[in-house]
């Protein structure tokens, strides 16, 4: 394990408690019965007063019954969090035996119901090692776990983890993703000028931002055209109506990366 980056303790990120996700308590019931006690009480408000008057325990029952449905809702997508979290950290476990201590999280779960995220094709993960001690701080090497879905990864039984595909990532590598996802979606060919403004800046779905103006636009394709690129022996990157897509040559299967995705998984490897 490397030792601690050299920073000071103001600006390291305290860690999270859920260094490793199946290590962790169940979420606070609190909070979930908050929630269906909310959902209870609103849906009782908006019975229409007739209903309310003619029938009133007819009434409270509808409302606890849609309530249960809802609630429901929010527990499996909760539930399918835990096991993406766990799943994530068994992949590493298994299969990079020289990370030994890490925090692992993902926030594409965060607001979303479990039918929402059917059609998510991409899930991020953000690692960072770090150093045990009496208060440990993450202050290690940072990594993004992406994980690729197909079709169908998402059924009545939860998360079929036989259609994903794990891709780990340091900040080397997704430097060198967006060099060249950049060389096709703009004018710009000069790798070094490319590193420069990305290192100093954002990237999203309309280019290269320095300090909030766009420095490297990308071209403006509409629906139907299509900028490829070979990137390596398992990927092609393909620019189309201001989107990264990735064709995985391994699975057949062409996924979109979302604006917010990649926002986050720069900002993330570079601060």
């Amino acid at each position: 394990m490397k030792s601690p980056l050299a920073t000071s303790l103001r600006k390291q990120t305290p860690i999270n408690k859920k260094a490793i996700p199946y290590m962790t308590a169940n979420k606070s019931n609190f909070t979930y019965m908050k929630k269906l006690l909310f959902v209870i009480v609103a849906l009782t408000l908006l019975l229409p007063e007739e209903a309310k008057s003619q029938n009133n325990n007819a009434g409270v029952v509808s409302a606890v019954a849609a309530a249960g449905i809802i609630a429901g809702a929010i527990l499996s997508s909760e539930d399918m969090k835990e096991r993406a979290e766990l799943r994530a950290t068994q992949w590493i476990l298994a299969n990079h035996p020289e990370i030994t201590t890490f925090n692992l999280e993902t926030l594409d779960f965060v607001g979303k119901k479990a039918k929402d995220m059917s059609s998510t094709s991409v899930i991020s993960f953000k690692l960072q090692e770090f150093t045990p001690k009496a208060n440990p701080v993450l202050d290690g090497k940072k990594y993004i776990l992406f994980c690729f879905t197909s079709y169908g990864w998402i059924n009545d039984q939860g998360i079929d983890f036989s259609k994903v595909d794990w891709h780990l990532i340091d900040s080397t590598e997704w430097m060198n993703m967006m060099v060249a996802y950049t060389k096709v979606a703009s004018e710009q060919k000069d790798e070094k000028i490319l590193r420069e403004k990305l290192t100093a800046g954002t990237i999203d779905n309309k280019g290269i931002k320095v300090k909030g103006k766009i420095e490297i636009p990308f071209y403006r394709l509409n629906g139907d055209s299509y900028l490829v690129t070979e990137y390596s022996n398992d990927m092609k990157f393909i620019y189309n109506e201001k989107s990264l897509c990735i064709f995985l040559k391994k699975t057949g299967d062409l996924v979109q990366m979302r604006r917010q995705t990649i926002i986050d998984t720069h900002l993330f490897l570079f601060p």
